[in-house]
This record gives structure tokens, sequence and C-alpha cells, in this order.
């Protein structure tokens, strides 16, 4: 009996237990599901606060822009009314100045008709005096009119001279008309339009993953690519889009015929990159070739020899002031043509002048003297005629003026580079000190080549390892760095990264 109670305990005792574990349990789970609810609430006043955050930025961001775009509208706006301002002001002058011109020939014409008018009167005198005078003096007619023209000469002598310093006035003021129409003719039959170079080239790319590839495992393409190229690659956030920046148009359209080629194969790897550029620079050579020849044939001067037109196709990739050369000394050939046409001098010798003109500066680099002894050099070496080589020597009046094609040539330059937007003078100066750079660092010994990048703000210097040491390589730096402090003017800071590199290459056979 008592077994059994204590068994039946023992069963009510479990029963119980478990279900108070059961309503402990139910208590646990709401306890959890109420921290989760809270947790939850959290979360979601975070991310409207992070919401309004964003929205917050991006209105903000969205006003900037819309002031900014709204400034510069408003800076066009001003821009088109000064213009037109300066058009209406530059009408009334010509109109002005052409209601003068009309009066001055409506005088000259008045003019003319009282001289006639004189000259006749002085005739009927001249024969009435001459006879009278032949009665009196008992003179042939001519001693008469002999001793009646002594007279005249000496009672109106001062009005003859005036008369006659009118009439050379009046003569030099027709010839100056004369070339000034010359010149506005010539200028307007030539319409090229104009287009300034620029600093840099971008590259559009199939997808950016292909940036991944150029910079390459620690930067190792990029910076072969840059010391292959001379360029600057400039890698960025911007979608779709490589940029290479340098102020040698020459060395960025290498570098750009090479980055396309490299993306299409897809191989990129810094042996690859160097026979690329290679090949790039091959591919250049064509150009060149091809720019010479047409520039030759557009203006008709013919029968250069090929190694001169292969100097002279270097000038597509070089610009003056903005200006590409090349297209410049095309221009100037047609101006100097159309100018010798209509003084009747040679057209041929004033095309081929201004043609070849700034030759010299394909080589300025390369070669000491000014581009002006240079390409006279370059001339007389390929045995161009002497009359071409008169014509482009005087261009900057270096040498004197021997011939009117040369007088010609020089007038053709001065409109060329004359017109508005032809130029920019800050471009060349800028380009100038990066040149200054490159030069400085290249005058030291053991220096392979220099690339002047980040707008002349760094110079990379790459010295012949078998040369100098790595001591030799610091101090260098910093030899280079004091020669530039001393010899060259410009804001903020240069550095001067020199690099050495040693190689060592074998082939397995």
């Amino acid at each position: 009996m008592s077994i059994k109670i204590i068994l039946l305990l023992l069963g009510g005792s479990a029963l119980v237990g478990a279900v108070i574990g059961y309503v402990f349990r139910w208590l646990l789970l709401l306890a959890r599901k109420g921290s989760i609810e809270v947790e939850i609430k959290h979360i979601l006043l975070d991310a409207r606060e992070k919401a309004e955050r964003i929205t917050a930025d991006a209105e903000a961001a969205a006003r900037e822009k819309v002031a900014l775009a709204e400034g510069t509208l408003g800076e066009k706006e001003e821009k088109l009314l000064k213009q037109e301002e300066r058009v209406f002001k530059r009408e009334e002058s010509l109109d002005k100045k052409q209601a003068e011109l009309d009066a001055q020939v409506e005088g000259i014409k008045t003019k003319i008709e009282e001289v006639r008018t004189i000259k006749e009167r002085a005739e009927a005198l001249v024969s009435q005096r001459g006879d009278e005078l032949a009665k009196v003096a008992g003179l042939t007619k001519e001693q008469a009119k002999q001793e009646l023209i002594r007279e005249m000469e000496r009672e109106n002598e001062e009005d003859l001279m005036m008369r006659v310093q009118k009439l050379e006035r009046d003569g030099a003021e027709k010839l100056e008309r004369r070339a000034k129409e010359i010149l506005t003719t010539s200028i307007h039959r030539l319409g090229n339009s104009v287009a300034a170079d620029t600093m840099a080239t971008a590259i559009t790319i199939p997808n950016d993953d292909i940036k991944g590839k150029i910079i390459g495992k620690e930067g190792r393409n990029i910076k072969a690519f840059e010391r292959a190229s001379g360029v600057e690659v400039i890698i960025d956030d911007t979608p779709g889009s490589i940029v290479l920046s340098s102020y040698d148009p020459l060395r960025r359209a290498i570098a750009r015929m090479a980055l396309e080629n490299l993306i299409i194969d897809g191989r990129i790897q810094p042996a690859k990159i160097e026979e690329t550029v290679e090949k790039a620079k091959a591919d250049a050579n064509k150009i060149i070739k091809e720019k010479a020849e047409a520039a030759a044939f557009e203006t008709g001067v013919l029968n250069l020899d090929p190694r001169l037109l292969m100097i002279l196709g270097r000038l597509h990739f070089r610009t003056s002031y903005g200006q590409s050369v090349l297209q410049h000394s095309i221009e100037m050939a047609h101006i100097a043509g159309m100018i010798a046409e209509e003084l009747g001098a040679n057209p041929q010798v004033a095309r081929a002048g201004a043609l070849l003109h700034d030759i010299g500066k394909a080589l300025d680099h390369e070669v000491q003297g000014t581009h002006v002894e240079i390409g006279r050099r370059i001339l007389q070496k390929f045995g161009v005629s002497e009359e071409v080589v008169k014509a482009m020597q005087a261009h900057h009046e270096e040498y004197p003026y021997e011939t009117v094609e040369s007088i010609i040539v020089q007038v053709a330059d001065a409109i060329s580079g004359g017109r508005p937007g032809a130029r920019r003078d800050s471009v060349e100066q800028y380009i100038k000190r990066l040149q200054d750079i490159e030069a400085i660092a290249n005058s030291f010994g053991g220096v392979e080549k220099s690339y002047a990048i980040s707008a002349g703000r760094e110079v990379r210097v790459f010295v012949k390892p078998e040369e100098m040491s790595d001591f030799q390589a610091r101090e260098l730096a910093r030899n280079i760095a004091k020669r530039i402090e001393e010899d060259l003017k410009y804001p903020g800071e240069i550095k001067v990264n020199v690099i050495r590199e040693l190689r060592a290459i074998e082939f397995a056979r």
C-alpha cells in the first residue's frame, strides 16, 4: 500500500515538474520574442535614420548641381550678350569707316575734276601767252612756250610741290588699300577650322574589369606600360574610361594605339606590353609618312626627298601654342601661294617655303640651335633649292628678306598664327616647362630616359643600373631637384623619382 502511494506521489511530482517546465519554457520564449521585436525596432529606426541622411545628402548635392548649372548658364548668357555687343559695335565701326571712305572717294573725285579744270585753263593760258610773247619778243612759238613754262614754275613752285606731295601720299594710301585687299582675299579664300590640341586622351574600355588587368599585380603592368610609353595612365572611378596624360602628342598617340591593341588582345603582361608599344611605334611611323605625303600633295609641293617627308610628318604630332604645326604649315602654304599669285611672285617657291618653314621643330629637342637654323641645315642636306631656303629662313627675322617670297612666307605665318582661337599661349608655356624639366634630368650622366608627368609635378628618371649604384641614384635625385630649383620657375613642388631597375635575361633553347 505504501509502495502505491509512493509511486502515485512520484508520478504526481513528475507531472507537476513537467507542467512547471512547460510554463518556464513558455515564459522564456515570450521573453526572447520580446527582445527580438525590440532589436527589429532598433534596426528599423537605424535604417530610417540612414535613409533620411542619404535623402538629405542627395537633396543637398542636387541643389548644389542645380545652382552650379544655373551659374554656368548665366555665365554663358552673359558671354553671349557681350559677344553680341562687340559684334554690334564692330558693325557700327565698319559702317562709320565705310561712310568715311565713301566721303574720301567723293572728295578725291572732286579734286580730280578741279585739277583737270586747272590743267585745261593753264594750257589755254600757255597757248595764249605763247602767241603774245612770240609777237612781242619776236620769238618762235616753241621758245615762247619754254619761257612761259619757266615763268609759271617760278610763280607756282610752292603750289606744285604741295600737289606732288599730295599725289605721292594718295599713291601710298592706294598701295596700302591694295595690300589689305590682297591679304583679306587670301584669308577669306581659306576657311580652315581651328582645333586646339589637348593634354590627355580618353580610352573607352568594354568593361571596368579591364582596369584590374591593366594595373596588374602590385601595379606591375601599369608601371611597365608607363615606362615603355612615357605617358601617365590615370585610372579612376569613371566608368568605361581610362585617361592617358602626356604633354608630348607623339607619346600619347603611341600609348593610345598600344593600349587599344592590348585591350583587344587581352594578354596584358610586361613582356607583351613592351612588344605592343614597339609595334605601336612602327604604326606611328606609318602615320607620319602618310600625313607628310598628304600634306605635300595637298599643297602641291612635290618631288621632296622621302627622308625629308618623314621629318615633315613628325610635325603632325607637334603643337605650337596649342596649334598643330603640320596643319599650320599646310594653311600657311595655301595663304602664301594665293598672295604670291596676286603679287606676281613665284607661287611654287612660296608654298614650299611656307610648308617647310617650321621643319626644324621636328628635331629641335635632338639638335642644338633654333628651329630656323636647324631647318636650314635640314633643307640644305636634302638638296632643297636655295630659293626655298631663302623663303623659309626669314620668317622670324633671324635672316634678312632676300626675296619677295621670304616676305610672303613671313606674312602668311603671321596670318595663320594670328587668327582668333588658333593658338593658346598658356599651353605653350606649360609644354616648355615640362620640356625644360626633362632636359635638366637628361643632362646628368647615367640617365637612360626621363618623363615629366602629373602636369609637371613629378619627373620620373630611369637610370642605367650598370653605370650607377643605389647610393648614386639617391644622390642623383638630390642633384636633379637642386638643379630644377635653381634653373626653373614653377608653382608648388616637383617630385623627382629616380628609378634603378636591373633586368637579367636569358633564353632557354
